[in-house]
């Protein structure tokens, strides 16, 4: 699935367009706000103005919020979205922590997500192999090794694959 930044409207669009166009590869641990600029952008506008017509607006806006590695403020908004897509925010915040035990938790809040076969298949295109189904747990822990690899090739794959899943999971919770 290719990933059209401006499919969610031009004030999304902008905000995508600050950086990478949502293409950029996230750090696999959780950092500093890589956009004030973003971060002002997205507390001034709120998920309601952002996202009038999505399936999940506040789940939305912790994505973008994570998209920016503003992790405090992606773990906020996540956290009181009481839904499996908050649920899956929630599960990356944590898995940037890295807290991994926490983030299999909210993973099994999730369930068997409409997400996952989409993401196994771009995953398996990527050179991460899965068995029959996508499954967190795993996932999980291969972003722990690919940690204490800087620079390997595994580091670069499980990065590529959590973009697909974030542009699959931004793409559910901001359509309509």
């Amino acid at each position: 699935m290719p990933f059209d930044f401006q499919a969610y409207g031009p004030d999304v669009a902008a905000i995508l367009a600050l950086d990478g166009e949502g293409q950029r590869l996230m750090p696999l641990t959780g950092d500093q706000c890589a956009s004030a600029e973003a971060r002002d952008l997205l507390k001034a506008a709120g998920a309601r103005k952002l996202f009038p017509q999505s399936r999940a607006p506040e789940a939305a806006l912790a994505g973008l919020y994570l998209y920016f590695s503003c992790w405090t403020d992606a773990h906020e908004v996540a956290q009181d979205v009481a839904s499996p897509e908050g649920s899956y925010w929630h599960a990356i915040v944590h898995r940037q922590e890295p807290d991994d035990w926490n983030s299999a938790y909210w993973f099994r809040q999730v369930g068997a997500h409409p997400i996952f076969p989409a993401l196994m298949r771009a995953a398996a295109a990527i050179g991460i192999e899965t068995d029959s189904d996508w499954d967190p747990k795993s996932f999980i822990e291969l972003c722990a090794r690919a940690r204490s690899l800087p620079g390997s090739d595994l580091e670069r794959q499980t990065r590529e694959v959590q973009r697909v899943e974030w542009q699959l999971l931004f793409d559910y919770c901001a359509g309509g």
